[in-house]
């Protein structure tokens, strides 16, 4: 076996180097926010809807923060007063078919706590993305139109996420 050359003793100096710095310089992953209160009720999503599903799935993951079934047990009452999926058609080819469609996410809601105190007003929070259309690749662009639905539902729920952890109880 050849003794070590210069180029890698250098290589592994850098690369310690480089470990050591990271180390030093705070980094770290990013981490869900912590919620003022202790434990959140969330009530008037549909049953079947994606987009309670996603927020769910983000509180699930709040440190130190519960969701309970009963208003009356929590802290603070997130109410859906409406959630929404649109897909529009904003342009057509010469020929009249599809060839761009819009697709929103809307959530609105409103945080009070169990006595009907508001902490956050009646907010509506509005995702749009932009997507070109094909009839041939129409299976593909169900796939793509379902990927984005999913990205958006999950940026409102951050969003969401960051707006309870502002709240001043």
């Amino acid at each position: 076996m050849a003794a070590p050359t210069r180029r890698a003793w250098l290589a592994a100096g850098t690369a310690t180097l480089a470990a050591w710095a990271a180390t030093g310089c705070g980094f770290q992953l990013r981490r869900p926010p912590r919620l003022p209160f202790g434990t959140l009720c969330i009530v008037g999503f549909k049953p079947t809807s994606a987009m309670g599903v996603a927020v769910r799935r983000a509180l699930v993951y709040a440190p130190d923060t519960r969701l309970v079934a009963d208003p009356n047990q929590a802290e603070a009452v997130l109410e859906v007063l409406g959630d929404a999926e649109e897909r529009s058609v904003v342009a057509f080819t010469s020929a009249g078919q599809v060839r761009e469609v819009q697709l929103r996410q809307r959530l609105n809601f409103r945080l009070v706590t169990p006595q009907g105190r508001e902490l956050i007003p009646r907010t509506e929070i509005l995702q749009v993305r932009d997507m070109s259309y094909n009839e041939r690749d129409a299976l593909a662009k169900e796939q793509e139109e379902q990927l984005l639905n999913r990205a958006m539902q999950d940026d409102i729920a951050l969003q969401v996420m960051r707006r309870l952890a502002a709240v001043e109880v």
